[in-house]
């Protein structure tokens, strides 16, 4: 599955055209794209009137939404954040590195726009949708 991260949902819903953009919108029904828990509340956090916000949120919706989380996951994602930190890497958001292990525990594919996920795909083999 596909997970798409709250980068590329920001410069979809705005208008943007950017490449993960347009990678979003050519992806093939074969594959299924999901969003997690943690970017369904990002995304709708950021959108600043009601309306709008049904809008999004009626869109999104129509997708799986992941429960990211727990006790394993939490481990997981505080172990990686360690080793990355052992090479120097200084990991700026919790919450990216939730949704980095994630990915990677779940054999996920993640499709972003964040370049804070790019040491987890570097030194961790996160998979990312190019």
């Amino acid at each position: 599955m596909v997970i798409v991260d709250a980068s590329v949902w920001v410069d979809f819903f705005a208008g943007r055209q950017t490449p993960q953009v347009s990678l979003l919108r050519g992806v093939s029904p074969r594959e299924r794209v999901g969003i997690s828990d943690l970017t369904l509340c990002e995304v709708l956090q950021g959108v600043r009137d009601e309306r709008e916000s049904q809008r999004v949120r009626g869109i999104l919706l129509t997708l799986p939404v992941l429960a990211v989380g727990g006790i394993k996951l939490a481990v997981a994602a505080a172990t990686n954040y360690r080793a990355l930190r052992q090479r120097g890497v200084t990991v700026r958001g919790t919450i990216d590195c939730l949704i980095a292990t994630f990915c990677i525990e779940r054999d996920h594919v993640l499709l972003h726009n964040d370049r804070d996920f790019d040491p987890f795909e570097e030194h961790l083999k996160l998979q990312v949708l190019r």
